[in-house]
C-alpha cells in the first residue's frame, strides 16, 4: 500500500512540475533559455506588459528623444496599441481565458522611471538599449507561443504578429543615439 501511495504521489509531482515550470519560467526567464512555450496566462501577461511599456516609453521618446527616436516611438505606439487592443478583445470575447494586467510590473516600471530621469544623449542611449532588449524578449515570447501555445486563436495571433516584432527589433538595433 505504501508503494502505491508513494508511486501515486511521485506521479502527481511529475505531472505538476511542467505546469509549474511554465509559470515560474516566464517570471525568471527559464522558459526563454529552454525554449519552453509560456502558458496562455503568462503569454497574455507578458505581452500586455510589454505593450504598455512600449507605449509609455514611446510617449517619453516623443517628448525627449532625438528625431530618429521620435519616429521609432511613434511607430511603436501605433503597433503596440494595435496588439494590445487585439489581446484585450480576445480576452473580452472569451476566446482567451486570462487576465490582462492594467499596470506595469516592477521591472518595467523601473526601466520607465529611469528613462523619465534622463535627457539628451543619455536618454537616447538608454531608450535605444531598452528597446533592443525589450524586442529581443518579445521575439522570444511570441516565437515560443506561436510554436507551442495551447490556445489556437492566440497561437495564430502570436505567429501573425511575430514578423512585426522581428521588424521592430531590427529597427531598434539600427537606432543611433
Amino acid at each position: 500500500m505504501k508503494k502505491v501511495s508513494l508511486l501515486l504521489a511521485a506521479g502527481c509531482i511529475a505531472l505538476a512540475i511542467p505546469a509549474y515550470a511554465q509559470s515560474v519560467g516566464e517570471k525568471t526567464g527559464i522558459n526563454s533559455v529552454t525554449g519552453t512555450s509560456p502558458s496562455t496566462a503568462d503569454f497574455v501577461k507578458e505581452a500586455a506588459v510589454s505593450d504598455m511599456f512600449e507605449i509609455e516609453a514611446g510617449k517619453l521618446a516623443q517628448q525627449k528623444g532625438s528625431p530618429e527616436a521620435r519616429a521609432f516611438a511613434m511607430h511603436m505606439i501605433e503597433d503596440h496599441t494595435k496588439t494590445s487592443d487585439a489581446i484585450k478583445a480576445m480576452v473580452k470575447s472569451g476566446d482567451v481565458k486570462a487576465d490582462v494586467p492594467t499596470a506595469l510590473d516592477s521591472s518595467h516600471q523601473s526601466k520607465l522611471d529611469k528613462l523619465k530621469g534622463l535627457t539628451g544623449n543619455d536618454f537616447n542611449k538608454n531608450y535605444d538599449s531598452v528597446q533592443v532588449d525589450a524586442h529581443k524578449d518579445a521575439v522570444s515570447l511570441f516565437e515560443r507561443y506561436s510554436k507551442g501555445g495551447d490556445n489556437a486563436k492566440l497561437k495564430n495571433f502570436a505567429g501573425k504578429t511575430l514578423p512585426t516584432i522581428q521588424d521592430h527589433l531590427k529597427m531598434a538595433q539600427n537606432l543611433k543615439p
